[in-house]
């Protein structure tokens, strides 16, 4: 591994490529630089080289690391699990909550984004490949579910997001992030009002380059960035 700087245009590199392959520009991906376990002298490096989008994985860590080093200039992603009794903090905090997962936290979202006064801006994660591991609705649950969550005072749905099972190639992941293409595209036609369907993010450092080539427009890249964290 080089230097954050190093590794940063490194990533870039490889997002401008993938982008070109499926025929795009690499301005319509977002990249987020998850520093969970990163420690805020190296995020600040990362800002430093040019990154505009922090991800973290816990509100509590990622409250001392935004009181540590500001909001100027940069917004912060939640791209972990977010519980119930994390709402109030994690709408004070980020900017794009990517893991909403069920019924009970939307509405738990969509009631203190009233009371804030604001609309919170989510991801719907879907469990792709139907891991009991992971949270998210499936496949076949996605359309009830976004009919629930459209239209809510509190609420702005902006996308999708999955996590793929842990792949030992790059194209392990391909056939989950066509299925997640096909399924936003689905989403597009069903015509529920109220929501806007225009994010999706998936692909990490294992595989961010196939997930972009199958249409991710978010990728959550932190190794690749900040190298390998501790065991």
């Amino acid at each position: 591994m080089g230097s954050i700087k190093e590794n940063l245009e490194r990533v870039r590199e490889r997002i401008a490529r993938a982008a070109a392959r499926a025929g795009r520009g690499p301005e319509e991906v977002l990249l987020v630089a998850v520093s969970k376990t990163v420690p805020p002298e190296r995020i600040r490096e990362a800002i430093a080289a040019g990154a505009r989008t922090l991800g973290e994985n816990r509100v509590q860590e990622a409250k001392e690391k935004i009181q540590a080093l500001g909001r100027s200039g940069v917004s912060w992603h939640l791209v972990g699990h977010l519980q119930s009794n994390k709402v109030k903090d994690a709408i004070a905090l980020f900017d794009l909550i990517h893991s909403l997962d069920r019924l009970s936290l939307a509405e738990e979202l969509d009631r203190r984004g009233r009371a804030s006064g604001k609309r919170v801006e989510v991801l719907v994660q879907v469990n792709a490949a139907d891991e009991p591991s992971k949270g998210g609705f499936r496949a076949d649950e996605l359309r009830q579910a976004l009919e629930a969550l459209a239209g809510r005072a509190g609420l702005w749905v902006r996308g999708l997001m999955a996590i793929p099972p842990e792949p030992k190639t790059p194209e392990d992941s391909r056939p989950c992030f066509k299925a997640m293409r096909t399924l936003l595209e689905q989403a597009r036609g069903w015509g529920i009002t109220g929501l806007d369907l225009d994010a999706l993010s998936m692909g990490m450092s294992g595989d961010f380059e196939v997930a972009i080539e199958e249409g991710a427009t978010i990728v959550r890249v932190g190794t690749a960035i900040f190298g390998p964290r501790p065991a």
